[in-house]
């Protein structure tokens, strides 16, 4: 199957695991890279990630590891070390998310691969970055969001318990911003024929995403708390119950906050010292919501919405997942697609979010079986058939599946 997309012609070795390295690298495979996924005799822990599962195959990694041609090799055999040399030697990018010194011990590590290649981008990602008092450290989701400060502004407020946010967002942050990374350091090494490490984190993905909450700590000293669905700098911009859910308004702005005044039929409020003004409308929120949702529970959501839309006043639905994947914008945009497995059958996944004019990329095959493509990336390696063979009879190269 032919790959497009802008990174077309990329070669990408990813020894990766669970969610924040394969997620680097789908995002790359989706954008048209050939992502070459290198797992482990007994595979990538996502597949045991069970239930759910579709044909007997774990749901969890086949929505990760779309896209890719997958090899599994023994590491722990001189043989298959040498096998992926071999494929390091005309690779690209490697991605991996292997503990502090899992590399090193292998042989693998940055300095002695970039002998190997000197125009490889060695992208590591990890729970807090391969230097610092913490590079040692284990890297999970929730951890790396806690010590963020992710887990202290997410929540309902003072005095609730802490929350974390329900996707795995320093986890699946760290992936992009990996990919980020790789990309820029593939564009320089088109330039110089020169590679280099790319070091990113977990802890530093959660730390990324508190910038408004990191402005106002730095300009008052105090840190921010949660709000619950609320804005930390302009109100109202939150949720509100209707008469038979919810909805999320953005009325952000002066303009919008007039026109949510109008909408409700709540011009008086206008002359409420309380919320004249952004200011006022942040120090007096607890008093803002109830007044609000006193008028807007006289109408249901879709009501609102679609008088809202006619002035223009930013609104929407508080779906959950499985509406959102019926949205006809999510349709639309290609957001919701569809793989065929050989086990599994037809899997549906989630799309590439970012459009290219000239160079779309795209969702082009299902999430490969346990090395299904060892064959055919050894024989594009030039190993012929009685080496791949006798990888096989020996341990070193393992296959589920046909080709």
């Amino acid at each position: 199957m032919s790959s497009r997309g802008p990174l077309k012609g990329m070669k990408v070795i990813e020894l990766a695991h669970i969610m924040a390295g394969p997620a680097c690298g789908m995002m790359l495979a989706d954008m048209g890279a050939d992502v070459i996924k290198v797992e482990k005799p007994d595979g990538d822990d996502s597949r045991r990630f069970l239930p759910p599962e579709i044909g007997g195959e774990s749901a969890a990694y086949m929505m990760m590891n779309r896209n890719k041609r997958g090899i599994a090799l023994n590491l722990k055999d001189p043989e298959a070390i040498a096998v992926l040399r071999d494929l390091l030697k005309t690779a690209d990018v490697l991605v991996e998310n292997y503990r502090h010194d899992t590399m090193e011990r292998l042989g693998l590590g940055y300095e002695t691969l970039r002998e190997l290649n000197p125009r490889l981008v060695y992208c590591a990602i990890s729970g807090f970055g391969r230097s610092g008092p913490y590079a040692e450290r284990g890297g999970f989701d929730l951890i790396a969001q806690g010590m963020s400060g992710l887990m202290s502004i997410t929540g309902e407020g003072p005095g609730r318990p802490p929350v974390k946010p329900g996707a795995p967002i320093s986890d699946i942050t760290a992936g992009f911003l990996a990919a980020m990374g790789c990309v820029a350091a593939y564009s320089h090494a088109q330039k110089t024929g020169v590679g280099q490490a790319v070091d990113t984190s977990l802890f530093e993905a959660g730390i990324s995403l508190t910038y408004w909450q990191s402005a106002i700590a730095f300009a008052t000293g105090e840190a921010p708390g949660a709000l619950g669905s609320a804005h930390p700098l302009n109100a109202p911009y939150q949720s509100f119950r209707t008469k038979d859910s919810w909805i999320n308004i953005g009325a952000a702005n002066q303009r919008n906050w007039l026109r949510l005044l109008d909408v409700l039929d709540a011009t008086e409020l206008n002359e409420d010292p309380r919320f004249a003004t952004n200011k006022d409308r942040m120090s007096n929120l607890e008093a803002l919501v109830p007044v609000l949702e006193a008028h807007l529970q006289k109408r249901g959501t879709d009501e609102w919405l679609a008088i809202m839309e006619e002035v223009g006043l930013p609104a929407g639905p508080v779906m959950d997942i499985c509406q959102m994947h019926q949205d006809p914008q999510a349709l639309a945009r290609e957001m919701i697609v569809e793989t065929k497995h050989p086990q599994a059958g037809a899997v549906k996944a989630i799309g590439l979010p970012v459009k290219f004019s000239e160079t779309p990329g795209g969702v082009r095959r299902a999430a490969p079986m346990l090395g299904q493509h060892g064959r055919e990336i050894l024989r594009e390696h030039g190993y012929s058939p009685e080496k791949i063979q006798a990888l096989e009879d020996k341990g070193a190269l393992i296959r589920q599946g046909s080709e």
